[in-house]
């Protein structure tokens, strides 16, 4: 039992990736000894690569009129990522985006392609069958926000019919289609026949994108994002900002909801005096992470910054005293580089550590028979991501 406990354990760690626990590990210096620090690059801004990787994904162009209001020709606007271009707008949002391609061909990603397919791969082949997609060749990026999930890649394949069966189905702006569920019937208490229809639908516009929203507002909105019909404001990950394996903000009400309850009060200051945080996650060799906590007042954060880096040592010694000797080395790798008005996060997660933790997936694997793959089943039709170079 215990054995298994830790394969879940590790399981989770490599899966999620860090990116929500090391958040909460926003702290000062402290009193934690010193740890010797891991070789690995960070995260900090683009690289040549990823710069490329962006300049690939602006194509497409925003429709706009013949005309300018003054009367003369309008200006051509320039080609976006349409995934970006889909991201909620304003500040205070959550977007984060996982660069499923490129993880997928990541050190780390073989590891979790181990885990995923010790049953031999059947739930992945029913899943092909089901929907015509293969996660694997057609899948780009996975996007989570705070109204739903959405997808990038190569759909032109996908059997959104199927997966829907009866559900309602009508075309949306210039390029898109909203799938909401059927109507289901159910007997009322006084006997009467009640309809109703799930909140949930899903869009897909031009076969690049698939949105997973909780209404079908939700989906439309996202729809008209894309297509040049929402908000001015800016998205919000900008194309700067689109490097690592995973990286995007989230708000600071989504975090404080992590912390424990006996730590109510810790997370109301967060609430008060961080503004946003930014992440980015390099998984390209040993697992590294970057986190940026900002806020206004420098008094403050660097106040809040102590408090947490006092918790978190605790933690570590907790961690240590109870045998959980995973948690205490996460902890002892966590190093808070404070700047002002912010923190900078940094922490990394040795790939061979990962391996060791995650070995039991090889072999399970090796042992379970290779599930055939569907004849015709879709191509690669994503563009290819390997590693970035560091």
């Amino acid at each position: 039992m215990e054995k298994r406990q830790k394969r879940r354990v590790w399981l989770v760690v490599a899966a999620a990736l860090l990116a929500l626990a090391a958040l909460l590990m926003v702290a000062g210096q402290g009193e934690m000894p010193e740890v010797e620090a891991l070789k690995v690059d960070f995260p900090r801004r683009m690289r040549t690569a990823e710069r490329e990787r962006a300049e690939r994904r602006r194509t497409h162009v925003m429709p706009v009129a013949e005309v300018s209001d003054s009367g003369a020709p309008a200006e051509r606007p320039r080609p976006k990522d349409p995934v970006l271009a889909a991201l909620p707008r304003g500040k205070g949002k959550t977007a984060v985006v996982i660069e499923a391609n490129a993880l997928r061909h990541s050190p780390v990603g073989e590891l979790l392609l181990d885990c995923m397919m010790r049953d031999g791969g059947k739930q992945l082949q029913e899943f092909r069958e089901k929907s015509g997609v293969d996660p694997l060749k057609d899948l780009d990026r996975l996007v989570i926000t705070e109204d739903g999930l959405m997808l990038s890649g190569d759909f032109s394949k996908a059997r959104f019919k199927d997966l829907m069966k009866d559900g309602v189905s009508s075309d949306y702006g210039q390029n898109a289609r909203v799938y909401e569920p059927s109507e289901t019937t159910t007997q009322g208490a006084n006997g009467s026949t009640v309809k109703r229809r799930e909140p949930s639908a899903i869009g897909t516009w031009n076969n690049q994108l698939i949105v997973l929203g909780r209404s079908p507002d939700d989906v439309k909105a996202t729809i008209d994002r894309v297509e040049g019909r929402g908000p001015d404001e800016p998205p919000a990950i900008s194309e700067n900002s689109t490097y690592g394996e995973m990286y995007g903000v989230l708000s600071v009400d989504m975090i404080s909801r992590l912390f424990p309850p006996e730590q109510a009060a810790l997370a109301q200051r967060l609430r008060n005096v961080a503004q946003n945080v930014e992440l980015h996650l390099d998984a390209t060799s040993d697992v590294a992470l970057v986190a940026d906590i900002q806020g206004s007042n420098e008094a403050e954060v660097t106040d809040l910054g102590k408090s947490l880096g006092a918790a978190m040592s605790l933690a570590r010694i907790q961690a240590q005293a109870q045998g959980e000797k995973e948690l205490a080395q996460l902890l002892d790798f966590a190093k808070v580089k404070p700047d002002g008005s912010s923190f900078t996060l940094e922490m990394a997660v040795p790939l061979s550590v990962i391996k060791e933790r995650l070995a039991f997936c090889r072999e399970e694997r090796r042992a379970t028979p290779e599930q055939p793959a569907e004849e015709g089943s879709a191509e690669a039709g994503v563009e290819s991501a390997p590693p970035v170079a560091q």
